[in-house]
């Protein structure tokens, strides 16, 4: 590291980057994302005289685009996260902020991806929140973990990796234990991995079978009377898995898999009295069975097999009947009765979490800490 003219500059070996800090008004105001539209009052702020800019050069003109964003669309993103000003000039990206460890929290960042764009990775939208939320919580983070792109599950029709370090800890839940509760909101993987798994393992023949399974209960509204038989009426109801299956297999497999009974996608009330051996078995929506549900689907597991539960605890659509539906939940219920009970594993996922559309995890995230206001304040 030595001292520059307006600050002190340090080269990064080996990642083709350079460094510098050097004062804010250095900054060039005219290519600078912002949260707010060009001639918005926020663009017209004075820079404070306090504040420092910290720049990064980097050696490919292209990788530098890429990491970007069309238009500068990463920035944005993480300049309205963040409130930092985030510009560039060329392959050059300068960070404004008083806030030094903010500005070592943003270079780090842009850093570790621009690592994972000269090892082959296709860069997502989402993936600068998802690593900036990482290393908000552990600045320490190795997003190379998280997002590079080697296989993690190797499907029939694709790949799925983990997104995450919440992910990859999942996964690996999943592979070691024999029953797994995966609690947290929507939009975190817990089904879609689940069912990854469950793919995963039955062409690995470490399983005969896979069988889906989830409540047939309204969210919020009355359908009425259904056509058809039983598992007509049903169907609508364990779409979101059977789309899944969908995706990982494919129509033609899918059916094929259906029709001589290796995959069963069925409702709640098909399992009683049975015994699933050798099975991957996942329960999905797990929040509205209720408490003599949860503890038949669990009796039910048989000989080889593997059981996966999930569900959202704030997304309870029991009907109340003269007592809170949360206290109704059996999965409320079991994630008591089970703590500590051998062969059980836990995963709980957070806001943090969602790899959706980056809006779906503020919009959790507002919800969340709506939830936890006084009743006066709601």
């Amino acid at each position: 590291m030595r001292a520059g003219r307006h600050g002190w500059e340090s080269g990064v070996s080996g990642q083709g980057l350079l460094s510098t800090v050097e004062p804010l008004f250095a900054a060039d105001p005219t290519n600078r994302p912002s949260a707010a539209p060009p001639h918005s009052e926020s663009m017209q702020k004075t820079a404070s005289p306090t504040a420092f800019v910290e720049t990064l050069s980097f050696d490919d003109p292209a990788l530098a685009n890429a990491l970007f964003g069309p238009h500068n669309a990463h920035l944005n993103a993480i300049a309205e996260r963040t409130g930092a000003d985030l510009s560039t000039r060329g392959a050059t990206l300068a960070v404004a902020s008083d806030d030094p460890e903010l500005r070592e929290r943003i270079l780090n960042l842009f850093t570790q991806f621009y690592g994972l764009l000269r090892g082959g990775h296709a860069l997502q939208s989402s993936d600068l929140e998802q690593g900036l939320q990482l290393l908000e919580s552990d600045p320490g983070s190795d997003l190379r973990r998280s997002f590079r792109d080697e296989a993690v599950l190797s499907l029939p029709k694709k790949t799925v990796t983990a997104r995450n370090a919440a992910q990859r800890a999942y996964l690996e839940t999943l592979r070691s234990n024999e029953m797994v509760f995966s609690v947290g909101p929507a939009g975190t993987g817990k089904t879609y991995l689940a069912v990854a798994m469950a793919v995963h393992m039955l062409n690995a023949r470490r399983v005969r079978r896979i069988i889906l399974t989830r409540p047939a209960v309204e969210a919020g509204e009355k359908l009425g009377f259904l056509p058809g038989d039983l598992a007509e009426k049903v169907n609508p109801y364990l779409r979101p898995l059977h789309d899944a299956l969908l995706d990982m297999l494919g129509p033609q497999k899918m059916a094929s898999l259906q029709e001589t009974g290796i995959i069963e996608v069925a409702p709640l009330a098909f399992m009683r009295g049975r015994t699933l051996n050798d099975a991957f078995i996942i329960l999905d929506e797990a929040q509205n069975t209720t408490r003599e549900q949860m503890k038949m689907f669990l009796t039910r597991l048989g000989f080889g097999s593997r059981a996966v539960i999930t569900g959202d605890v704030t997304q309870i659509d029991l009907p109340a009947q003269g007592e809170d539906n949360t206290a109704r939940s059996g999965l409320v219920h079991a994630l008591h009765v089970l703590k500590g009970v051998k062969g059980v594993a836990f995963r709980h996922f957070t806001s943090a979490d969602v790899v959706r559309h980056p809006l779906v995890g503020r919009i959790v995230q507002a919800y969340d800490d709506y939830e936890k206001l006084p009743a006066s304040h709601q």
